[in-house]
């Protein structure tokens, strides 16, 4: 069986993640399989717009944890395909109708789209903060959100979908047997436009999304290594294994005051 199924239906692709029993986590073949579907959709002439979505109670639960823990490495393993949609490389507008759950790299799913949709019931998570030594401190800016709130997410706290309606990041909060209604007819709405104006206007406000400035990005990359990196794969352990993590926190106790600094 599929875990990514796809469906054509006139200019709009719809792409399914498929994999409920594992709340459509990011393992190997669902990554796959996903990035062949947005390659297809990006190749296609005959296609214009996506929507995004997932079956069963989560829209995708970020890393799958299993293979990780197979893995001993933290993160998502390198895949040969690139994918035009994570990469924010896809000329073509993507929609993302969130069904459930929208964890990590699935909420990164969520924040690479063009326009979103949600039921209430939906559950967001920026989940760095919990398995790397940097939280997702990048989440909240590119999406414009106040900066106590963009602190929070970055932290790994759970928003709601009612909550991040309310502060602007999702489009449209309806009803479960709404969702690909709703998403479809933003579709719908995006064919009616001149093609030019279209893809001139995503264009123009896809360049007009924040960018985190270079320093910033440096000082990023030296606080991810800064602690034991030992402490990402003991949470992921202690996750995987319903136990409280023993984290180390730094090799040597003196680095906590050594923290890397903006230059």
């Amino acid at each position: 069986m599929s875990v990514v199924n796809t469906d054509i239906q006139g200019r709009i692709m719809l792409v399914q993640l498929n994999r409920p029993d594992r709340l459509n986590a990011l393992g190997l073949e669902l990554r796959t399989e996903m990035f062949a579907a947005f390659i297809e959709f990006n190749n296609n002439p005959d296609l214009e717009v996506s929507v995004l979505t997932g079956t069963g109670r989560a829209f995708c639960a970020g890393d799958d944890m299993k293979e990780v823990l197979e893995r001993g490495a933290a993160g998502s393993e390198n895949h040969p395909l690139s994918n035009p949609y994570s990469e924010w490389e896809s000329a073509k507008p993507v929609i993302a109708a969130v069904n459930g759950f929208a964890m990590g790299g699935g909420f990164i799913l969520v924040e690479r789209s063009d326009l979103r949709v949600s039921v209430p019931s939906a559950m967001f998570e920026v989940s760095e903060a919990k398995r790397f030594l940097l939280g997702g401190y990048d989440h909240g800016y590119f999406a414009g959100l106040p900066h106590p709130i963009a602190t929070e997410m970055a932290l790994g706290f759970r928003f709601t979908a009612q909550r991040l309606y309310e502060v602007g990041f999702i489009n449209r909060l309806v009803e479960p047997e709404e969702l690909l209604p709703t998403a479809f007819g933003m579709a719908e709405h995006l064919l009616t436009l001149p093609p030019a104006s279209r893809v001139n206007t995503f264009h123009m406000m896809r360049q007009m999304r924040p960018n985190v400035a270079p320093n910033l990005t440096r000082l990023a990359a030296a606080l991810h290594e800064h602690g034991d990196t030992s402490d990402q794969m003991e949470s992921r352990m202690a996750f995987a294994e319903k136990r409280t993590p023993n984290f180390k926190g730094w090799v040597n106790p003196e680095d906590r005051y050594n923290i890397p600094r903006l230059e």
